[in-house]
């Protein structure tokens, strides 16, 4: 039978556990915020914004509520969550009907939330809007 006394790791087994230790923390940063990317809980009557700041074609973002509300044609008015299905960041633009997220190139359609480009594996959530007396409200 053998005793081990003293026994020391060596400097190789001291580096590569410091290197797995480095690599664990660097692919946590890749987790995005602690979002989940799931619709955000907003109380039914919320004013998002009004009509006139969201341009035809366009959008705007609402960081602090992880929305995007857009205008895809004249008069119609969608909303969706903000946060990317790719990696949980928020999305980035809204510009020719497209939601751009560019933290890592996704991009989705500004009327339906469908992906259009990748890596995002999945649609932007739909978030229930109505619009009164020129506000957006959460329904």
């Amino acid at each position: 039978m053998t005793t081990l006394r003293n026994a020391r790791p060596t400097r190789r087994i001291l580096f590569h556990g410091l290197g797995a230790l480095g690599v664990a923390a660097a692919l946590a940063g890749c987790g995005g915020d602690d979002g989940d990317g799931a619709t955000p809980d907003l109380e039914a009557g919320t004013e998002l914004t009004t009509t006139d700041e969201v341009p035809v074609g366009g959008g705007i973002i609402l960081t602090e509520e992880k929305v995007v509300v857009t205008q895809p044609t004249a008069g119609e008015f969608k909303a969706f969550t903000a946060v990317c299905t790719h990696q949980q960041l928020t999305v980035t633009s809204v510009e020719d009907g497209v939601i751009h997220c560019d933290n890592h190139g996704s991009a989705y359609d500004a009327a339906t939330g469908e992906v259009v480009q990748s890596p995002a594996p999945d649609p932007l959530a739909s978030i229930a809007i109505e619009v009164r007396d020129g506000k957006i409200l959460t329904v």
